[in-house]
């Protein structure tokens, strides 16, 4: 693949020692770059039964297949290993700038077993790795690290650095792994395995050239969408009306075909805070831990708390990830805030808004910046403390939990103070905060309210409510990685038109709502259609809302064909991301994790309906349905194992062997 780098880089920790790997073109052909070639590494070098904290689990960090090829929006990086959430796959997902420069140090990954004896950081640049020592970072939260790391290798061009923060180092089991200031690739646990390793930080200083096949294609490409994008505006002043917007989309027994450069809209005006008002009043954003409906929490009144608006005028600059002409993100001024002891932040993405608001009827959002920036510098993951925060509240509500259980803070709905409290136990694993910091499960498991406990196969679910979506609670469980919000939902799929690139992917529609509660091979096809995509843009480096904006405006399969050199049609790329997902569950299914075994909470299934709001009455049929998905896959539709004779068709057993 004439985009990649063709190697990767081994580090033994326990020995300390770094190999470097060839890795053959046949591997790209199969599984491209990033989560793909991560599947294949770690399915073919972590043995079955591995302690996830172990020396034997490899941590991945993956470029993507056209990272610094030119082609926009393809800036992000994943970090791959085995769970110690779930016990399966795991993988993170980020963006910032530390993607490019995997590449610039000649390598399309950085694969790190073993643990050391002591704290070290991986420095990389031209001319090769050294494992260096890191005690006098460890401890610091991820911000200070890495602004003294940068400080202590800026000899040469400046390094981008990956650095876990105090959770990771503690072993919180929803720890993530950061970079640029606090953006955090935050699921799966990849930041407890980071510090199982003792490895606080990878510091790349490389400068070698990216390559690509035909950068002119590639530039041209990007030139037509960038010229897309610069031309789009929204009138300012608009966002306090996205709650009514929202009340229209819930009370419709429609679902609409959209435009998918309506994302492009929203998300370059105010980024993903503009979906937390829609979310609040339509049913899409869950409320008061995935308990209530919008007229039980004042919804229209909680949606202005949350106008947008309100961030944009503490917005110092926008945030552009690598190649990126969106930029969603901001550095927020939050020195205003009067609990708070920063002076700015990363603009708060939606999960960690809806996660830390709504969802604990919280209507202080300057709470929620605060609590943005606690985590971010701890290192970690939002949903996942934000689902556990909600279900501790609840459990005290309902007498499980007890005033001295719960170190004498009293946990109400809407009471911030207890919120930031809370996050501040949880990321120093002091007193209760140690029960909560290894996700939602096991503290359900200890104290009880198992019903109140909103996880997937162990992992805390994206703020997006699946009674809303039923299409999306088909890939919170049938996702290797369970609990993910990213792999597909209906109103994604109706935005992106992907039966004008796959042959078999059936066309997006008008038609009531309710035809998507049952379980039927369309939708099925619909569900794996979303999932094959989804793995596609990961083995590019793709941004998901580059995947949003659909396949007329960003043109994914025209920029693979230029980048790499090759001359495949949509379906050839959509068994690419066949491939990529029968993998990832094969390693389940290799390390004991039993799909069917996952299940989504009743709650989340409507079991029993919500009584009020745009969700009344809704049930889902989700076994059914991740049957047929499972089925649509070539996979046993009870267990969920990948079939012998779709592991053939797809070539896997050979690839395996390479």
């Amino acid at each position: 693949m004439r985009s990649c780098m063709g190697k990767v880089l081994r580090v033994d920790l326990t020995e300390g020692t770094s190999t470097v790997e060839q890795i053959s073109d046949e591997v790209y052909e199969a599984v491209l770059s990033g989560k793909g070639l991560g599947a294949w590494y770690l399915y073919k070098n972590i043995p079955a039964g591995a302690n996830p904290l172990g020396p034997d689990n490899i941590l991945g960090f993956c470029s993507g297949a056209l990272t610094g090829s030119g082609a926009f929006m393809t800036g992000r990086f994943t970090v791959v290993c085995k769970s110690p959430l779930t016990g399966g796959w795991g993988d993170a997902n980020c963006g910032g700038v530390f993607s490019p420069a995997i590449k610039q140090c000649g390598y399309d990954a950085i694969f790190i077993s073993g643990v050391s004896e002591k704290p070290v950081y991986l420095y990389c640049d031209n001319k090769g790795a050294e494992i260096r020592d890191a005690s006098e970072y460890w401890g610091l939260d991820a911000v200070e690290a890495e602004n003294r790391l940068i400080a202590e290798n800026s000899g040469g061009k400046k390094p981008r650095i990956a650095v876990i923060g105090t959770a990771g180092e503690n072993l919180s089991l929803i720890s993530g792994i950061c970079n640029e200031g606090g953006r955090i690739a935050g699921r799966s646990g990849v930041g407890a395995v980071m510090g199982s390793k003792k490895l606080k930080a990878v510091v790349l200083a490389g400068s070698k050239a990216m390559p690509c096949a035909d950068p002119d294609a590639v530039k041209a490409l990007s030139k037509q969408l960038g010229s897309k994008i610069n031309k789009m505006w929204i009138p300012k002043g608009l966002g306090g009306g996205i709650g009514l917007m929202g009340i229209g989309m819930g009370s419709s027994p429609y679902v609409l075909p959209l435009d998918g450069s309506m994302t492009a809209y929203l998300f370059r005006e105010w980024g993903t805070p503009s979906n937390t008002p829609l979310a609040v009043t339509s049913g899409d954003g869950p409320l008061k831990n995935w308990g209530a409906g919008p007229a039980e929490v004042k919804g229209l009144r909680l949606a202005l708390d949350y106008n947008p608006e309100k961030i944009n005028k503490i917005e110092e600059a926008k945030y552009h990830c690598y190649s990126c002409p969106l930029g969603c993100g901001g550095r927020l001024d939050i020195s205003g805030v009067k609990y708070s002891e920063y002076y700015e932040t990363h603009k708060p993405e939606y999960e960690t808004l809806q996660a830390f608001g709504p969802l604990c009827v919280n209507r202080d959002m300057d709470s929620v910046l605060y609590m943005n920036e606690l985590l971010n510098r701890a290192g970690m993951d939002s949903i996942s403390a934000g689902n556990t925060v909600a279900w501790a509240i609840e459990c005290y509500e309902n007498g499980i939990l007890t005033k001295e259980q719960t170190d004498g803070i009293e946990l109400k709905w809407g009471n911030f103070e207890a919120e930031i409290e809370l996050i501040r136990k949880m990321i120093a694993r002091e007193g209760f905060g140690n029960d909560l910091a290894d996700g939602v499960k096991r503290a359900s498991e200890k104290y009880g309210g198992k019903e109140y406990a909103m996880h997937v196969g162990g992992q805390e679910p994206g703020m997006h409510d699946t009674r809303n979506d039923p299409q999306l609670g088909i890939h919170m469980v049938a996702e290797p990685a369970p609990g993910k919000h990213t792999i597909g939902m209906g109103v994604q799929y109706n935005a992106m038109s992907l039966c004008d690139i796959c042959s078999w992917a059936p066309p997006a529609s008008l038609h009531p709502k309710a035809e998507d509660l049952e379980a039927t091979e369309t939708l099925a096809l619909i569900s794996k259609a979303n999932a094959c995509y989804s793995m596609l843009f990961d083995g590019i480096g793709g941004c998901y809302y580059a995947e949003m904006m659909g396949v007329h405006m960003y043109k994914a399969i025209e920029y693979i064909n230029a980048a790499a050199g090759w001359d495949y049609d949509g379906d050839h790329y959509m068994e690419i991301g066949e491939r990529i997902q029968t993998i990832r569950q094969m390693f389940n299914v290799k390390h004991g994790y039993e799909p069917a075994d996952v299940k989504l909470p009743k709650r989340m299934q409507g079991r029993p309906p919500l009584k009020t709001g745009p969700l009344k009455g809704i049930t889902l049929k989700n076994d059914e349905q991740v049957a047929m998905h499972w089925k649509a896959f070539g996979w046993d539709e009870k267990t969920g194992h990948p079939l012998p004779e779709t592991i053939e068709k797809l070539g896997i057993n050979r690839l395996l062997e390479m």
